[in-house]
């Protein structure tokens, strides 16, 4: 018994957004289920069967609903898959767009980087707040007009096969990437933890018998050290848990932006205001920069920049 591409996207659609350790045992009982009643119906023209059978199945995430016992109740169970799909796509593609645009804008109207960093801070909160309530409102409203009009729930008519996406090959290293993006976090947190209690730079040279001293600011751990350790805990906590989950899914993406944006604005804002080095460090290390200023605001740029780069590669794995 064999199943066609277009069986393959649906059953992908329905699996990946159930437990890991459901998926298999549901896809291989969704495949056998979707065969027999196409095969029961003794098709003249199988493909145009299974297109029928589809259709009468409906929107996979609807469908995917009905294994995770998680009724879709917030907007309505017929609207709320289109209601996902479209605040997904805004806040993974469109705000970051957005805030990344009017960072630079305020860098080069007023070259300040502070200013820049509180700006994205501020659209973050604010735009992606106001992106999920008028999307809320509006599919609310959309869904209580259909059943006035109708007298009962939108029809599933709206969803066809043809709105099943590609199923992309699955990443056969993403295990591993994802344990190698642990580990070097869980790294950087030793590093950063090490250099802090063991004071492994001598003020007169390496080989000198001056006093110990951190590599980075002593004053970083009377406050901003901590958001960008609580970032790399996260960024440990949901790379872990891609492993688990065998892959992304909406919501590890969702705590990976979190994360991420905990680590990466703290540690920008650090190197903006040049706390990020010991300033007995530098003055050692006399021929480390002459002019620390530039350096410290590219370095922060370039953060900012991976930073908003890995939350939407995430976002885009997650809905692959």
């Amino acid at each position: 018994m064999s199943t066609s591409t277009l069986t393959e996207r649906y059953v992908h659609e329905v699996v990946r957004r159930l437990p890991a350790d459901q998926r298999d045992d549901i896809a291989e009982e969704l495949r056998a289920t979707i065969a027999d009643t196409v095969e029961g119906r003794n098709p003249a023209d199988p493909k145009s069967v299974e297109r029928e059978v589809l259709s009468e199945m409906g929107d996979p995430v609807r469908y995917a609903a009905r294994y995770a016992d998680r009724p879709l109740a917030l907007i309505g169970p017929d609207l709320y898959p289109s209601y996902i799909r479209l605040l997904v796509t805004l806040l993974a593609t469109v705000l970051p767009a957005i805030t990344i645009g009017l960072m630079l804008l305020e860098v080069m109207d007023t070259d300040d980087l502070g200013a820049a960093i509180g700006t994205g801070i501020g659209t973050l909160l604010t735009v992606g707040s106001q992106m999920i309530a008028v999307v809320t409102v509006l599919f609310a409203v959309a869904e209580r007009r259909l059943r006035h009009n109708k007298g009962s729930a939108a029809g599933p008519a709206a969803w066809t096969p043809d709105d099943l996406p590609e199923v992309r090959q699955a990443d056969r290293g993403g295990a591993t990437a994802a344990v190698a993006a642990a580990v070097w976090d869980a790294l950087l947190i030793g590093l950063i933890v090490w250099q802090h209690t063991a004071k492994p730079y001598r003020a007169d040279g390496a080989r000198g018998n001056g006093e110990p001293i951190e590599v980075l600011d002593p004053g970083l751990w009377s406050g901003w050290i901590w958001p960008v350790l609580a970032g790399l805990v996260g960024l440990v906590a949901v790379e872990l848990g891609r492993v688990a989950a065998r892959g992304w899914t909406v919501r590890l993406a969702a705590w990976y932006a979190l994360a991420q944006a905990t680590f990466t604005l703290s540690l920008a804002w650090v190197l903006h205001q040049q706390m990020f080095f010991n300033p007995a460090f530098l003055a050692d290390v006399k021929t480390l920069w002459t002019t620390p200023g530039p350096v410290y605001n590219g370095a922060a740029l370039i953060v900012l920049v991976m930073g908003a780069s890995a939350v939407v590669k995430t976002f885009r794995a997650a809905r692959g």
